[in-house]
């Protein structure tokens, strides 16, 4: 439905006018750029406000279950777009804004991205929430609604620097703001026992007030929506505080997403804001149930609530605390329904992203919730000394939530929720077989797999129009809304006209990315280079300093040995990264890569052969132009140390091929691809975790061992490189020599010899071409569609409302 606004041009040209005039006192030819934005927005919305009333309506009479899922990051990018494609609006919109002389186009890249993530785990998070609503799964969002996000990123003189990014200084036109529905957040205080039972008496309270941004299916009427807390003053003011600091001090709990936590200040803002949200939406989805059923006691039937990573995980004690102290619950029947209504993703195997709370932050600040904690943690030890298989002390203080002085909130999670789940087959065994094999022991039934995906829509229908016009004309248009359809494209491989159309569907991609960067950076790189491209955070693992390095040997290698010169394909290096405000060894790394891009960029001698470039704020928005632009895609972080990536699967689906290790879902392109379709490189996941364990591995031999190794490292610190201080990079130098935790060096090699493989592949077109096709036609197994349907039949038990189902 919509409101008759998009039924054809007249009639969206009449209410698009009409509301400018009323809402900006001016006519649509006079109207700024951000005018015809919102205005555009506005029309969208009220559009689709049928379809949202009637998804509602259809949930509130309905008996069915449903899903909360709770994530500390939502990376949605611009909705205006895909709202627009999901409702059929586009089209009409198009020809309304050329009538009037206008691109819509440019109003749509006005929009801004929401500040409300960083990397994968955000950007997973949209994309199963896209998923849910166009497959009719009666699923919704939780989230903080970030004031500044994570910053916005400038380079200057080739260091990051953070800035705010003020994403809602002009509001947000898709937000509605429910203040009927806040919730009060309590904080710090103490616990009392009174007429036998525990009492909370809080010092403090925030407001938490929801702010709700539709979610549209593709095509189905379906809109579900996430909710953003906003955090405010609460009609309870603190006594004995001023007013002006309780409101500076609040704010910063909806302020920055990820504030720094290396001060015990940033670590409690950081637990504050998990509570927060985690609070407010265990208060509001039960507030409803109740409404709805007039008992909780069937909350566990009807709603799951899903904690994406750890940062949720109160949500364990803080239902346990409303269903015992506000409902009057005892605790095992509350334990009964906390432990059959919440699901955990695990995200990570690195152990400092496995969040720890000391206790001397999490009491004071928490103190009714860490009593819970305490309890839970009780029980479930004294449970694990009553059964003879597991009266081993240390193996339980191991698997404790509460030990060393810390709250080990994973531990929380596997012992409380009733499924833990990996994100690709080889996270999953890992975490079963080594991370948590004490845990898999105990619990093995709560263990399983459900493989990342990424949504369709987004990142090739919206953002590759070329290959979806393909696709449509040589397979039909069942892929669009069974993506694994996208296989029947492998009969088209060894198609000379087909392959003609994907290497200009290429060539048309990375013109326009070239044309941004030139744009924005004043860079010039051909698109007839190859573009090999590393996009994604910044962190040792991720091990774009072996990237790094390889770009120093080839420069080095292109200046002096004619051979190789004469063998080189031209290619252009692309990078993407934030680094953490406070990871200082990432910024040095950033640093790094823009000084060796200064360099390359500025020598006539390999001009037209060689270019670097590192592309300033990466985001959503900027890897919707980039992803498609890839002819190699570099996923080469250290085997075993990435849960799962969902890069890797958004440059497959566009037509790039992978150059990795056998990490994360690279393990299952592989399968899906076959060896001729990839580049693999380096060790595996068994043998980094035998080296880690045996701490038999020295990279100061393989220095010492290998004089082309030596030469460019060398590089770093001699001063016959760079232009800047010799000491600049000393400490990547001493990093890669004496503490390489990653095992740089020692799959240094094996990635050169990649990169051989990759730079004799590309100038057999044919066969590139090929490799190319059947990347694309096997990537509808990593569809967001796939991955929700799995959660749904295998973890969530909730059936769809779509009636095309």
């Amino acid at each position: 439905m919509n409101n008759g606004i998009f039924t054809n041009q007249e009639t969206f040209l009449a209410h698009f006018r009409d509301r400018m005039r009323t809402t900006y006192l001016v006519e649509p030819e006079q109207s700024s750029l951000r005018q015809r934005y919102n205005i555009l927005g506005m029309l969208v919305k009220e559009a689709m406000s049928a379809d949202w009333m009637e998804t509602n309506r259809r949930l509130e009479a309905g008996k069915q279950k449903e899903v909360y899922y709770f994530s500390m990051e939502f990376l949605m990018g611009r909705l205006i777009t895909n709202n627009l494609i999901s409702l059929g609006f586009r089209e009409v919109a198009k020809a309304g804004f050329a009538a009037m002389g206008f691109d819509l186009d440019e109003a749509e890249n006005h929009e801004p991205d929401p500040g409300l993530g960083n990397g994968g785990l955000g950007r997973l998070a949209a994309c199963y929430l896209d998923s849910m609503a166009s497959l009719g799964i009666p699923g919704f969002g939780h989230c903080i609604r970030y004031r500044y996000g994570l910053f916005r990123q400038r380079i200057k003189n080739g260091y990051q620097e953070e800035r705010p990014d003020n994403w809602l200084s002009d509001g947000y036109v898709w937000e509605i703001r429910k203040e009927e529905e806040a919730e009060e957040v309590p904080f710090f205080g103490y616990v009392e026992w009174v007429n036998g039972g525990m009492v909370y008496r809080p010092s403090g309270y925030v407001r938490a007030v929801p702010y709700d941004v539709p979610v549209v299916g593709d095509g189905n009427g379906f809109v579900t929506s996430l909710r953003l807390w906003n955090a405010e003053a609460s009609k309870r003011y603190p006594k004995n505080r001023s007013a002006f600091e309780y409101e500076f001090e609040l704010q910063k709990i909806s302020g920055f997403l990820y504030p720094d936590d290396t001060t015990e200040d940033g670590k409690r803002l950081r637990l504050m804001q998990q509570y927060f949200f985690s609070c407010a939406g265990v208060k509001s989805v039960c507030r409803k149930h109740k409404a709805k059923y007039g008992t909780l006691k069937n909350l566990a039937e009807k709603a799951v609530f899903h904690i994406n990573d750890t940062h949720p995980t109160l949500i364990i004690p803080e239902l346990m605390r409303l269903l015992m102290d506000d409902e009057g619950y005892g605790w095992d029947e509350a334990w009964e329904i906390v432990s059959h209504c919440c699901a955990y993703t695990n995200h990570t195997i690195l152990a400092e992203a496995l969040e720890k709370w000391p206790i001397y932050i999490i009491q004071p600040v928490l103190p009714r919730i860490f009593q819970i904690i305490e309890e839970i943690n009780r029980r479930f030890c004294n449970g694990m000394l009553e059964k003879n298989a597991y009266q081993d002390i240390d193996r339980i203080n191991r698997l404790a939530i509460i030990s060393g002085g810390v709250v080990r909130m994973a531990n929380l999670c596997v012992i409380t929720c009733f499924s833990v789940n990996g994100v690709a087959k080889l996270h999953t065994e890992i975490l079963k077989t080594i991370e948590m094999r004490e845990f898999y022991e105990v619990f093995p039934a709560k263990f399983r797999n459900v493989t990342n995906g990424i949504t369709h829509r987004r990142w090739l229908i919206h953002s590759n129009p070329e290959l979806t016009g393909l696709l449509d004309e040589t397979i039909g248009m069942a892929w669009h809304r069974n993506p694994a359809r996208l296989r029947d494209f492998l009969a088209f491989q060894n198609d000379p006209q087909v392959q003609a159309r994907i290497s200009r569907m290429k060539r048309i991609r990375k013109a326009d990315l070239a044309d941004r960067i030139l744009r924005e950076q004043n860079l010039s790189i051909s698109p007839d280079s190859i573009f090999d491209i590393q996009v994604k955070r910044l962190h040792e693992y991720k091990r774009q300093l072996l990237n790094a390095l390889h770009i120093m040997d080839v420069y080095e290698r292109l200046k002096t040995d004619p051979a190789f010169r004469a063998s080189y394909a031209p290619h252009t290096f692309i990078f993407g990264a934030k680094a953490a405000a406070a990871y200082h060894f990432a910024k040095k790394v950033i640093k790094l890569i823009n000084t060796i891009a200064d360099k390359i960029n500025g020598d006539p001698e390999v001009e037209g052969l060689l270019k670097v470039v590192f592309v300033e704020n990466y985001n959503v928005s900027y890897a919707e132009k980039i992803m498609p632009a890839a002819d190699v895609s570099e996923q080469i972080s250290t085997a075993s140390k990435e849960a799962s990536g969902t890069g890797n699967m958004k440059f497959m689906m566009n037509g790039a091929i992978t150059l990795g290790t056998e990490d994360g879902a690279n393990v299952e392109i592989h399968e899906l691809v076959g060896d001729e379709n990839i580049f693999i490189f380096g060790m595996d996941s068994a043998e980094v975790t035998r080296l880690t364990a045996e701490r038999s591995y020295r990279p100061k031999t393989l220095y010492d061992a290998d004089p082309n190794l030596r030469r460019v490292i060398d590089r770093l610190i001699d001063g016959s490189y760079f232009t800047v201080d010799a000491n600049e990079f000393r400490e990547i130098y001493d990093r890669l020599l004496y503490d390489d935790h990653y095992f740089i060096l020692k799959d240094y090699a094996a990635y050169q010899a990649a990169h051989e493989r990759v730079n004799a592949a590309y100038k057999n077109q044919t066969e590139w071409l090929r490799m190319s096709i059947v990347n694309i036609a096997q990537s509808g197994g990593f569809s967001s569609d796939r991955s929700v349907s799995e959660y749904a039949e295998t973890i969530w038990n909730v059936e769809s409302l779509d009636p095309r189902s």
